[in-house]
């Protein structure tokens, strides 16, 4: 029998991490397909694109951004609502922090279903929730909004979006207009595969239409390296749109034949290898990503909630054998 090692359980390793400046006031911390974080550097302010894990694993962010500024940060901004971008929140409380953003759709599903979401990701996760004992509960937003707000940090503007639907329903990107820097979150990736558990498969091109119209000169995506010039911002649209709806074309060619899930998987692992299977976090996101398709395809709009029972009971009867 061949088992493959659950989720990213046997990823252990330490990533090297970057800090990188792209524009006067934008950074990307970045570490080899591990989830971004995005730093925007204001006139009197610092904010912090998606908070890391844990409150601990949050330090590190700190010491970079301290490196370069002794600015208060006062605002984290929630790309969406999964636990390993969103629990090392209450770490910069002593940084000045005074707003947690995020969508009203994000909100919402904190409440339906954070709690099971942090108790799956942590077990799929161990590396990433390194002193998981510091995590304080649930991060909740203490400002939200439903399609756009502006926040003026000094003279810099940063919008606040939620352009749609796609890696959830409650996707938020940051966008710096002066500099064309984007901040994406998960809704854009580079050289990683898209984790598509809790998307919207049949809405996720259309969103990254509306952010490729404001024509980004560079994005920090959600994984991978920063996209430092337009060819390698055009690409990630490319790559993240392919990846996408090769992955919902599989799942509804496969319910078009009659197949079960476990078939499916072995269809689209026939059509995605080969193109997808040699990028980060390929194998962990596959079997999560090919469920919620064969869903959708299936008639199923909202995403199921993953359980840890529920992420262990799919792992095994995909990955065995």
């Amino acid at each position: 029998m061949n088992t493959k090692a659950f989720a990213s359980v046997a990823d252990l390793e330490e990533k090297p991490v970057s800090f990188e400046r792209l524009s006067e006031h934008a950074w990307a911390y970045t570490a080899e397909g591990d989830p971004n974080t995005g730093v925007v550097i204001g006139d009197d302010s610092v904010m912090i694109i998606d908070a890391t894990a844990t409150p601990v694993m949050a330090k590190s962010v700190i010491a970079k951004v301290r490196e370069v500024t002794d600015k208060p940060i006062k605002y984290v901004v929630l790309t969406h609502y999964h636990a390993v971008r969103v629990l090392g929140a209450s770490g910069y409380r002593d940084e000045g922090l005074e707003h947690i953003i995020a969508s009203y759709p994000t909100y919402e599903l904190i409440r339906e279903r954070g709690q099971q979401d942090m108790e799956s990701e942590i077990g799929r996760f161990p590396r990433l929730f390194r002193a998981v004992e510091s995590i304080p509960g649930l991060t909740w937003p203490t400002l939200t909004f439903k399609e756009e707000i502006t926040l003026w940090m000094g003279s810099l503007e940063v919008r606040i979006l939620h352009p749609g639907a796609g890696h959830t329903k409650g996707d938020t990107a940051v966008w710096l207009p002066q500099e064309r820097v984007l901040f994406s979150g998960d809704l854009i990736e580079a050289e990683a595969a898209c984790y598509t558990g809790d998307a919207y498969l049949a809405d996720w091109p259309a969103t990254l239409d509306r952010l490729e119209a404001l024509q980004p000169a560079k994005v920090v995506p959600g994984r991978g390296p920063a996209l430092k010039d337009e060819a390698a911002v055009r690409a990630g649209f490319q790559y993240t749109r392919d990846f996408v709806t090769t992955l919902y074309r599989c799942a509804q060619e496969a319910v078009a034949r009659g197949y079960d899930l476990k078939k499916t998987m072995e269809y689209t692992r026939s059509v995605m290898d080969p193109k997808f299977g040699h990028v980060f976090i390929y194998e962990h996101c596959l079997p999560f990503d090919v469920t919620r398709a064969y869903d959708e395809a299936s008639g199923i709009r909202d995403p199921r909630i993953w359980t840890a029972e529920r992420d262990r009971q799919m792992w095994h009867a995909l990955q065995e054998g």
